[in-house]
């Protein structure tokens, strides 16, 4: 296993403020790694329990019975680290924790949830005050380096130019098959590109579709899987709910819901629209990408390298999408922008620290060129943090840094 440092961070930080840490993501990105592999040196015991195990589950039924039970297991004085993996199983658990953190100063506890269909309510109802939700996406592309070939992940981590196309060939291509086969780390943790595939369709089958059918009435499933496709043909472009309904054959309120629904279950990510002047946007439809593009390809069918698909533009800007998202600040937005006349920017960010706008080009730059809708866009916004995500280029011209995907993960930070 290899660690994810940065949520590693991410969950030491809340436990200086917090008693309670949960990861939440979908199914097979890593959470239960992620919690296995966290450092308890500074703890003075740890446990670990599953909460799809009922015997787990019945001990969190009772104050008296899970108290007894740590003393046993973890020690008397409850100073330690409590691991509960697949927290949502467990019936009234929100406030169980609550209890056992109020009662127990010296307790940490950290859990992980697949999905957040029901557990951010419950959470932010019960334990309000006392969490820090940590959302965990699928590998990112330096992550997705670390699984492949550690030094691959330094000649990214290192470079500080990208003016010799010999030097990143072997990134670019690593690159290339990350945006094909996503990051998921059963999938990337394998150089075949069959077994990727079938390792895909595993976690498409047996995870997603069942984790779903509670949620989808019998008479709708045909019409779900339907949706599902449509949406992975769409993504980067506006959501028409009319337009999915009568193209799904589901009803437009139960289409709504469920669109909601792959979102709550982190299988699609939905941005809405940046408004400046309300006259020249186009409405309030929003954008859909996808968490993961193995998964999206796996439900779209094509598996074609990266040159030779028609939607390499789409595939691209999804991923560009992605590693903004992991990114982000705790209160920056992400939006895009569009008007009535066809102008549109592809990625706009905004927090109290910076704002930035993002355009995304799937090709080779061998010389500056200007975008005339990301440059107006700019300066009516008065934005001075302006990129061009492409295929290979690193440099600045009038204003707007040109950043290539293999180190798209530094847009807004330092860049090559």
């Amino acid at each position: 296993m290899i660690k994810r440092e940065k949520y590693e961070k991410k969950i030491t930080e809340a436990f200086k403020f917090l008693p309670i840490a949960v990861l939440i993501g979908a199914r097979q990105v890593g959470k239960t790694s992620i919690m296995k592999m966290y450092p308890t040196e500074r703890f003075r015991n740890t446990l670990f329990l599953n909460g799809q195990d009922a015997e787990v589950a019945e001990r969190f039924q009772k104050l008296s019975t899970i108290e007894q039970y740590l003393r046993v297991y973890l020690n008397e004085d409850f100073d330690g680290l409590l691991f509960i993996d697949e927290f949502q199983f467990i019936e009234g658990v929100s406030t169980m924790l609550k209890l056992l953190t109020d009662k127990h100063d010296q307790l940490k506890i950290l859990c992980s949830g697949s999905s957040s269909l029901d557990i951010l309510q419950r959470i932010e109802e019960s334990l309000a005050g006392r969490v820090r939700i940590i959302e965990v996406l699928s590998l990112s592309f330096s992550e997705f380096l670390l699984f492949k070939d550690a030094k691959l992940f330094q000649l990214q981590q290192s470079i500080v130019e990208i003016d010799d196309e010999a030097l990143v060939s072997d990134l670019q291509a690593a690159y290339q098959e990350y945006l094909v086969y996503g990051g998921l780390p059963r999938s990337a943790l394998t150089n075949h590109p069959e077994e990727k595939v079938e390792l895909l369709n595993d976690i498409y089958q047996t995870y997603l579709l069942n984790d779903v059918r509670r949620y989808v009435a019998n008479e709708h499933f045909v019409g779900f899987n339907k949706l599902l496709r449509l949406l992975a043909t769409q993504i980067g472009n506006l959501v028409n709910i009319n337009e999915l309904s009568r193209e799904s054959g589901l009803p437009y309120n139960d289409c709504e819901n469920y669109v909601n629904l792959l979102q709550k279950m982190y299988v699609i990510k939905l941005i809405e629209p940046y408004f400046t002047n309300r006259r020249k946007v186009i409405g309030k439809m929003k954008k859909v990408y996808f968490c993961d593009l193995g998964l999206r390809n796996i439900i779209y069918g094509n598996f074609n390298e990266m040159p030779f698909r028609t939607d390499n533009g789409a595939v691209f800007e999804n991923e560009v999408l992605l590693e903004l998202w992991r990114n982000r600040k705790a209160d920056e937005t992400i939006s895009f922008y569009r008007t009535q006349n066809g102008t549109e920017v592809d990625f706009v960010t905004e927090s109290a620290q910076r704002k930035m706008a993002v355009e995304c080009k799937y090709k080779r730059f061998e010389k500056p060129v200007s975008i005339a809708a990301l440059n107006g866009f700019c300066e009516e916004e008065n934005i001075s943090l302006r990129y061009i995500a492409n295929i290979n280029a690193a440099f600045e011209h009038k204003g707007a840094r040109f950043i290539p995907g293999i180190v798209c993960d530094r847009i807004g930070y330092p860049t090559v």
